[in-house]
């Protein structure tokens, strides 16, 4: 099942659990605005090449819309569909001013040059500009793009409008970024890991921890769940695995990677098969790469008490009933990868009010959000009877819900 159908079914379920009207079931679930551009560019040697620019923007009943920017080759309508989607939920649960987008081109980013990159980036955003705005839609980096991506199309918006750090976030620091933002989406993985095991009486430092994906986001994860006492026996990326049953050092792991570019080879574990991680013995498995890795072949084998979704849609709704029916408790990422959405709402704040924070208040502000989110999250899963991932669901769409009736839809 394909992540917008996936996440279509979800929409379904959490708009039948609170009984909401089929027409405004279906006004939710339409986008606002789709768009598709196309961004014709000179290569570094003259040629000319073609790629086709996408950015949905699916609700803004809440606030401006807002979501990431992908560089890859698999951006296709349907995903960029369900990924927006997807973002409006994860704002409202979260409970940040924003409704949903979310963009990206059909490319492969390690094909092209930096001043490729550069004129992509410029001729997207002019084909955008006057469709986003800071109180209308706002960028990020995501999959295949950075900071550097970010503040071309903030040079490139500007030219426009004037000066305007806001329009996007995940900035560098020196245009406007937030501290702290870099390690937002893992960092809110953790927190969100202690609230959920807080609620059964478990700490991060006396479990073991194995993660999948070693990039932003499982890297800053396994790096603050070893300092927090933790036990991170396995981690991999696409370059390899590695696992150690007494702990991995993330520190040297991180530096060893750092060096080598690979995982492999590393002195402080042992080299293991990638397909075998998801299945390794452990009390807590945290998927931080793509979709669809947990699915109807592999569940049965899932060996985890639980399973933290720090990807988005990393199990196939085959296998969380598989896992459900296994007693796995399920983190659901609408929640579990939010910390990164709120970090970026930190970061246009400040931006706004032209005052920058010190790093200390956006952890501190980012653990309040988690911690508060988790605990309206749990109390919709108990007036609902329901599992996690539609206590998340019917938390969103109950919010986005009420937001659309009060500023009257049916006019």
């Amino acid at each position: 099942m394909n992540a917008l159908a996936a996440t279509n079914r979800n929409f379904r379920k959490a708009s039948r659990i609170l009984g909401l009207d089929s027409k405004l079931e279906k006004s939710l679930l339409i986008p606002f605005r789709e768009i598709k551009v196309e961004c014709t560019i000179p290569k570094d040697d003259g040629t000319l090449v073609s790629y086709i620019g996408f950015r949905v923007q699916h609700d803004n009943a809440r606030g401006p819309m807002k979501g990431g920017i992908r560089y890859h080759p698999e951006v296709d309508h349907d995903e960029v569909n369900a990924l927006a989607q997807l973002m409006t939920w994860k704002t409202a649960v979260a409970d940040i001013p924003y409704g949903g987008a979310k963009g990206g081109i059909g490319c492969i980013p390690k094909d092209l040059s930096i001043s490729e990159l550069e004129r992509l980036t410029r001729v997207f955003t002019q084909k955008i500009h006057d469709l986003i705005g800071i109180n209308t839609d706002v960028p990020a980096p995501d999959m295949g793009t950075n900071s550097q991506t970010m503040a071309w199309m903030l040079d490139e918006y500007s030219k426009f409008h004037g000066h305007s750090p806001a329009i996007v976030t995940g900035k560098p620091i020196d245009l406007g970024g937030s501290l702290g933002r870099d390690a937002a989406t893992g960092r809110g993985v953790v927190y969100a890991t202690g609230a959920l095991l807080a609620e059964y009486g478990k700490n991060i430092k006396d479990l073991t921890f194995v993660i999948q994906g070693f990039g932003n986001v499982g890297a800053w994860a396994a790096k603050l769940i070893h300092e927090k006492g933790g036990k991170v026996i396995a981690v991999s990326d696409i370059t390899g695995a590695v696992k150690n049953p007494n702990g991995l050092d993330i520190a040297a792991l991180m530096n060893h990677k750092e060096a080598t570019g690979a995982l492999t080879g590393f002195s402080g574990g042992d080299s293991m098969n990638s397909d075998e991680l998801l299945t390794q013995e452990c009390d807590v498995l945290i998927p931080c790469a793509l979709g669809g890795v947990l699915n109807r072949e592999n569940a049965d084998h899932i060996k985890a008490k639980f399973i933290i979704e720090a990807a988005n849609h990393p199990t196939d709704p085959e296998a969380d009933e598989i896992l459900c029916k296994k007693g796995v408790v399920i983190l659901p990422d609408i929640y579990a990868n939010a910390g990164g959405v709120t970090v970026s709402y930190f970061e246009w704040v400040q931006n706004i009010q032209g005052f920058m924070w010190n790093e200390e208040k956006v952890n501190m502000e980012l653990e309040k959000y988690m911690t508060k989110a988790f605990h309206n999250l749990k109390n919709m899963c108990k007036s609902h009877n329901c599992n996690l991932r539609m206590g998340a669901f019917t938390l969103g769409v109950n919010r986005v819900a009420r937001a659309t009736m009060l500023r009257g839809w049916e006019a």
